[in-house]
């Protein structure tokens, strides 16, 4: 996994979810997604699967068993969209 990805969905997440007091760097690639750390909620789970779909051709679905840890952070993320992309 690349830190240029990483940097890449920091910004995505950021224009994609519209996080406008958030800057990349205060992102922190291990922090929880959801709950403490970033705060997201179940509808920005929904928005990233269409914005990893969109950009990468990265397919995830709610029946997949590894959905907790595929979103447990930004660098599980980067470390899925890597080994999924398709574009």
């Amino acid at each position: 996994m690349s830190q240029e990805l990483v940097a890449e969905l920091k910004t995505l997440f950021i224009d994609g979810l519209h996080l406008e007091d958030v800057t990349p760097e205060e992102i922190i690639p291990d922090e929880p997604l959801f709950g403490e750390g970033l705060g997201l909620d179940s509808i920005d789970a929904l928005e990233i699967v269409v914005l990893l779909d969109r950009k990468y051709g990265v397919k995830i679905t709610s029946e997949d068993d590894r959905n907790q840890e595929i979103f447990a952070s930004v660098n599980s993320l980067a470390k899925f969209v890597a080994e999924n992309r398709s574009k």
